[in-house]
Formats: structure tokens, C-alpha cells, sequence
């Protein structure tokens, strides 16, 4: 535009949006559009009267910031070849990519690895590398310039200074994320640039790439970066073959599951387009509402991995095929609600039935529903007659889903606050997951208390209603709740809970009463993202099985908590009932409170286990002290006992400590089963004096080869080790295994 002279600027564009591009050249677009704007930066600097936006006063202060990051100087503003270093261009990125990430975070955006999120990662990742590899600065300097970024903008953008502590979280555990990563890619770049030199390459494989991004998260436009100031261009199209073949094999894992193993079908732009030039209308899909209706409609189009069929060619039974209708009682995916199933029965003109459809999933494209499926039975051409059954069934277990996780948003923003947001959501006829953002796991105390206030609504019988009204008069609405970043039609559909539980946007089917739930149980909360929690909740039928199996938990853990403290084996019966607990399926607020009750069994246990070890480890210490005394009075050089001290390593510390007082020129071995006569572990710990070392007997080796008759492992130091078996069922045969080793070693008798 301005044929490199820094003098002319465009500071507003115009731009028609008219085409899309594919491999067969250009598409006209079934919508056009005209995207018009102006760079404010462009002309604040028009205005200060500066040949760079970087020269603004909003850059500025950035800058002086960044600076004693730096250990390279500080900014001078030089382009090209003038900053042959890259330390001006670092400077530039670090400052604008920091600018981004404060005003996205603010806005509820987080850096994850989809979509806008994956952007917001991209550009952290990229100006933690010029940072730390170009202006060589310390790692975590970058969130040390969120306050900056804050002082500057935050009088006229508040939602900055709100969200201040947030911002420089996120940012704080991105930036450690990837600063352990960062080392490890920049080596490997330069090891492979230094590589490619040597042979006279200059282009990095579309391998190679994948791997840096797949491996090392190095988005590719960082790569193309590393690769360019390096004198390298990037493969990009063998980068984009290796992406479309992980996605691809994600994609038809996902679609296969759903499909039965057929291809995904979908309609893009261009088939959209054809659709409306040979005047097929958008699907009228207001039936989805109803229930338990059969609905008829007509074939207006037929979908396979082709492409279109025309219009007198038919498909037969076992054809994996997508079907446009003139209308449906299908609900298409959308809003996170899975899309009906059913079956599509074909009708000849006296209404008799000639053939059917299985309907597997249902996806809008542009207003055009296309129900993907086999064809069970007959044939099917455009223009033929077919009645739409739903299974409403399965929409009955899908519906309560739905509803709950509209009380469930209430519940959270009740429990949690208003600054909780959702985030995204899943529901179909198993489970409803909900996304929102908090920033770190629930307590038992809130999750206990969002259950309880589902169950209160299921319990009290609220109605669910919906209208649809204009978008404006719907946003007007006290207390109404919408999707982040969701786009909403005009006129919109409203669903509201009882009067005054929950007011939302939504398209998707519902009960019309919350009783209809029958129960619910919130199964599991965990983390998502940064920033972002996730509940998994089911209602009916499986909330009922979780409920009973919480109760019958609740009374085997009363149970054993009401068992003595001594009772042989309590900790290894809690234990059992703990790994019984973790693969339970039951409400995560009464898993997590059985897991405590569990963990004060077990505590009780070991404590009552430690008492009984230590008065055994007295009665012990006289009897080795006696042992070790008699073997004295009869000159034994090397003794081995079994002492009944458990597993405590602390106890064979003591043991040895008694021998080496008594004896410190013997030879000592102690052994010792955790539970005596089990058959179970087997503790094994040996001392042998300087002057028996000389002679050949060494403990580390001795311990070595007495539990090798039950497949232990040993280890130490020649005058001091210890070791152990998973399982011993012979005790005797390790102590004769180890005086036998004793007396080859020191030539003498062993006791």
C-alpha cells in the first residue's frame, strides 16, 4: 500500500467479503459481507506525530519495563537491518503480546489449546521466547509487566484493574509451562538448524515441525519465526499434512464411534450454496419442540461421501448416507445438547410403510439439517415421502439433563458467586457436563451445598417454560444468563426455571418440570483449563444408582469405624474399602467424605499399630540382647534371628544400635515378616564390623543373597544394609540361606 515508504499510512480499509477459497479456485458465499475499520494506534501516531506505532506514549512505559528485564539494552526503535539482533522486533512483540493477553484475559478468555484460547497461547509462547532467548531475560519476566499494562489503560478499561490478580495468574502459570518447555525446543532447533547446515538444507521438514509443536508445543508460526531468523524457511505444507493426519485420525475415531465406523458427512459453504441455488430451503425444524409426534416430510436432497446424489438416483439398504428434509422433529446438535436419534420410515403416497432409515446423528449447516444414518430397509430417491420418528425415549433421559444444567448455573452462581460464567456444556442421555470459570477445585463444603440446592429444585417441582421473543426484549430480562461469546438469533428462545431459579438463552428441549429429573448427583469436578472447572452430574435412573450406592458405603465405612483400633488386619480392610470407594459410582461430595472417614480409620490403625510395635520392639530388644550375649559367651562370629518388629525400619534401627554396643566386632543379620507367619513382606536388615568386611563378608551382599531365596533385592554399603521381599512364604529358608553365606564368608560358626 504504501510502497515501503513509512511517510504514507493507511489508517482505515474497506474490505468485501464475497469468496470463499478451496481447491477448485473461487466460491461466492451464500452471505456476503463488508468488514470496514481504523487502527487506533495508526492514528494516535498521526497525532503525536510519530513514524511508528511502537513510538506512542501507550508503548512506552512497556517498554522502560521490559528494559530491566533485559540484558541486552533497551529500546532504540531499529528495523530491518538495522536490528540484526532482533532485539527492537522483541521488544515490539513482547510489548503488543502482552497488551492482548491482559484485555483478553479481562474479558474471560484463557489460553488453552482450542480456538481463541490456542491464539492467546500462541502469542504467550511466542513472547516468552523472544524474551528469554532474545533479550535473555530471566523466565517469569513477562507477567512482571501485567501491572504496567494495567497503569496504563486501566482508567479508561477498569475491567483491567478488576481482574488484575487474574490476569497475572493465568499469564504466571502459562509462562512456567512453557519455560520448562522452551529450553528443551530451542536446543533441539538449534542442534537440527546446525544439522541442516552441514548438509545444505534450508528448509525444515513438515516432520520435524510437528514434532517441535506436537512434543515441545511450539506453535508453527514460532517455528516459521526461529526458522526465518535463522535464514530457513518451514515445510508448512508437509507442518499442515502431519495435522491433518492427527486430526483426521481424531476425527474418524470420534465419527466412527458415532457413525459405526462409516465416514463423517458434512456440509460446508459450498454445498450449503448449491443446496440454495437448485431451491432447497433451509430445514424447518420448529417440530423439535414437540413430542411424541410422527412426523411427515419430503426428501429434498441426499448427502454421501461423494457428494451429492442427483435427483433420480437412489440409495439402497446398507448406504451410509446424509438426508436434507423439506422439515423435522429432529433436534440438530447445538448448544451442547447431543442431537436426537431415531429412524426415518419411508411411506409411499397411501401413507404405508416401505422402508426405514436409522438415524445416528443430526447437524445443521447454514439452517440445513442433515440426518446422518443407514438406510435399513428399501430404497430412498429426492422427492420421496418419509415419516420422522424421534426416539423420545432416549430424549426423555437427554431432556432432564438439559434442564439441570440450567439449575446447576443457578446453583454454582448461588454457591460460588456471580463472577462464575459458563464456559461450555455437554449433555445427551447419560450425563450432563457443565464448564464455568472459577479459579481453583470446589470445596466438599460448596460441592455439597450446589447438590443440595439441584436436589431442593427436583424436590420442589418447578415448572420449566420457554418463549421466544426479540433478542433485545430477552436481554432486557432481569437476571438472564448467556453463553460467553455465544452468537444468539433474533428472536431468541428463553427457558426459564420456576420464578425465580434460572432465566437462559437456549434452544435445546427440556422437561417442563424439574420433578421430571426424578434426582440428580454432581459425580465429579475437576479442572479443565486455567481458570476453568468442569462437573460431570446425572439425573434419574443413574442419579438413584449413585445415591444407593453412596448409602450402602456409608454404612460399610460405619461399620469398620465402629471396630476396634487392635483389630487385626483394620488398616489393610480399609485400605480394601478405600480402592472399592475410588471405582464406586456415587455422588463426589459423599466419595470424598468417605475417603476422609476411611483415611481416620486407617490413622487410627497405625496409630494403634505403632503403640502395639513399640511396647513389641522393648520385649524384642531384651531377647536380642540375650541372643547377641549367649553368642558372645560362645565366641560366634556372625549371627542371624528373626525379630518380630514388623516392617519398622525405625525399630531395625534400633535393634542394630543394641548389637553394636553389645557385640561391636559380630556379624548381625535381623529378619522380620510385616504380619509373622503371613507369608507377606519380609524386612531384612544386616551390620558387619570393619575387620569381618576385610575378610570377605560384606552386608550389602549378604542381604543380596539371602532374599534371593524369595526373590528380594538388597542394597547398602559393605558394612551396613537392608532390603525386603514383596513375599515370603518360607521364612526359615531365608535365615538358613543367610548363615549359610555367613560361614562361607568368615570361616567360622554361625547362630
Amino acid at each position: 500500500v504504501n510502497a515501503d515508504d513509512p511517510d504514507v499510512i493507511e489508517i482505515w480499509n474497506i474490505v468485501f467479503i464475497q469468496y470463499n477459497r478451496d481447491e477448485k479456485g473461487l466460491n461466492l458465499l451464500p452471505q456476503k459481507h463488508i468488514d470496514t475499520g481504523m487502527g487506533l494506534e495508526r492514528l494516535v501516531s498521526i497525532l503525536q506525530n510519530q513514524s511508528s506505532n511502537y513510538d506512542i506514549d501507550v508503548f512506552t512505559p512497556i517498554f522502560e519495563k521490559l528494559s530491566e528485564f533485559s540484558k541486552v539494552g533497551s529500546y532504540e526503535g531499529k528495523l530491518g537491518e538495522e536490528d540484526a539482533a532482533l532485539k527492537d522486533t522483541a521488544y515490539r512483540a513482547i510489548a503488543d503480546h502482552i497488551r492482548t493477553l491482559s484485555f483478553a484475559i479481562a474479558d474471560g478468555a484463557v489460553p488453552n489449546n482450542e480456538g481463541r484460547g490456542y491464539v492467546l497461547r500462541r502469542i504467550l509462547r511466542r513472547a516468552t521466547r523472544y524474551g528469554q532467548q532474545i533479550l535473555k531475560a530471566e523466565p517469569g519476566f513477562f507477567q512482571q509487566l501485567v501491572p504496567t499494562v494495567v497503569e496504563t489503560f486501566g482508567e479508561a478499561y477498569p475491567e483491567l484493574v478488576e481482574n488484575q490478580a487474574t490476569i497475572t495468574e493465568v499469564i504466571a502459570e502459562e509462562e512456567a509451562a512453557f519455560s520448562s518447555m522452551l529450553d528443551r525446543g530451542i536446543k533441539f532447533f538449534t542442534e537440527l538448524e546446525e544439522e541442516m547446515k552441514a548438509e545444505g538444507k534450508t528448509e525444515v521438514s513438515g516432520e520435524k515441525a510437528f514434532y517441535l509443536y506436537d512434543t515441545l508445543g511450539f506453535p508453527i508460526d514460532l517455528t516459521e519465526l526461529m526458522a526465518e531468523e535463522a535464514g530457513m524457511t518451514v515445510d508448512n505444507r508437509g507442518f499442515a499434512g502431519e495435522m491433518e493426519a492427527q486430526k483426521r485420525r481424531s476425527r474418524e475415531a470420534r465419527a466412527a464411534a458415532k457413525a459405526g465406523g462409516s465416514p463423517r458427512l458434512e456440509l460446508v459453504a459450498e454445498q450449503t450454496a448449491a443446496l440454495a441455488e437448485k431451491k432447497v430451503w433451509p430445514t424447518d425444524d420448529s417440530f423439535k419442540y414437540k413430542w411424541d409426534v410422527e412426523l411427515p416430510a419430503t426428501v429434498m436432497s441426499l448427502f454421501g461421501p461423494d457428494g451429492f446424489y442427483e435427483d433420480d438416483q437412489t440409495v439402497e439398504a446398507g448406504d451410509f448416507v446424509g438426508i436434507v428434509l423439506d422439515k423435522s422433529s429432529f433436534y440438530a446438535e447445538a448448544g451442547g445438547q447431543e442431537a436426537d436419534t431415531g429412524t426415518l420410515r419411508f411411506v409411499d403416497a397411501a401413507g404405508e410403510a416401505i422402508g426405514g432409515f436409522e438415524v445416528r446423528d443430526v447437524q445443521a449447516y447454514g439452517g440445513f439439517l442433515l440426518h446422518t444414518g443407514v438406510v435399513e430397509k428399501g430404497s430412498l430417491k429426492v422427492g420421496d415421502l418419509v415419516n420422522c420418528r424421534v426416539d423420545y425415549e432416549r430424549r426423555r433421559q437427554v431432556a432432564p439433563n438439559h434442564s439441570m444444567t440450567h439449575v446447576l448455573n443457578a446453583a454454582l452462581r448461588e454457591v460460588l458467586g456471580d463472577n462464575v460464567d459458563q464456559r461450555g456444556s455437554l449433555c445427551n442421555d447419560e450425563k450432563l457436563r457443565f464448564d464455568f470459570s472459577h479459579k481453583k477445585a470446589m470445596t466438599v463444603d460448596e460441592l455439597r451445598k450446589t447438590e443440595d440446592y439441584c436436589q431442593k429444585v427436583v424436590k420442589d417441582s418447578l415448572p420449566v417454560t420457554a418463549q421466544t421473543m426479540a433478542l433485545a426484549e430477552a436481554q432486557a430480562i432481569e437476571g438472564v444468563r448467556a453463553v460467553f461469546g455465544e452468537v444468539y438469533p433474533d428472536p431468541v428462545r428463553v427457558v426459564q426455571v420456576g420464578d425465580d431459579c434460572s432465566i437462559e438463552f437456549c434452544g435445546g428441549t427440556h422437561v417442563s418440570n424439574t420433578a421430571e429429573a426424578e434426582a440428580i448427583v454432581l459425580v465429579e469436578e475437576t479442572a479443565v483449563a486455567k481458570g476453568i472447572r468442569r462437573i460431570t452430574a446425572v439425573t434419574r435412573d443413574s442419579a438413584k444408582h449413585a445415591l444407593a450406592e453412596g448409602s450402602k458405603f456409608e454404612e460399610i465405612v460405619a461399620d469398620l469405624e465402629s471396630l476396634s483400633a487392635e483389630t487385626e488386619g483394620l488398616d489393610k480392610k480399609a485400605g480394601a474399602i478405600r480402592k472399592d470407594i475410588d471405582a464406586a459410582f456415587m455422588s463426589a461430595t459423599v466419595k470424598a467424605e468417605l475417603r476422609s472417614r476411611i483415611e481416620g480409620v486407617q490413622k487410627k490403625a497405625n496409630e494403634a499399630k505403632k503403640a502395639a510395635i513399640a511396647k513389641r520392639v522393648n520385649v524384642v530388644l531384651k531377647d536380642v540382647k540375650a541372643d547377641v550375649e549367649a553368642a558372645l559367651s560362645e565366641n560366634i562370629r556372625a549371627l542371624v534371628l528373626n525379630v518380630d518388629i514388623g516392617a519398622d525400619s525405625k525399630a531395625s534401627q534400633q535393634v542394630i544400635n543394641a548389637v553394636k554396643k553389645i557385640a561391636p566386632d559380630m556379624a548381625f543379620m535381623g529378619l522380620s515378616e510385616e504380619e509373622p507367619g503371613s507369608g507377606g513382606k519380609l524386612m531384612a536388615f544386616a551390620l558387619v564390623p570393619e575387620s569381618l568386611v576385610e575378610s570377605g563378608l560384606k552386608a550389602d551382599e549378604w542381604v543380596k543373597a539371602s532374599l534371593e531365596v524369595c526373590d528380594g533385592r538388597g542394597g547398602g554399603r559393605p558394612g551396613n544394609a537392608q532390603g525386603q521381599a514383596p513375599s515370603c512364604p518360607d521364612i526359615n529358608a531365608v535365615l538358613e540361606a543367610a548363615k549359610l553365606f555367613a560361614e562361607t564368608k568368615v570361616n567360622a560358626e554361625v547362630s
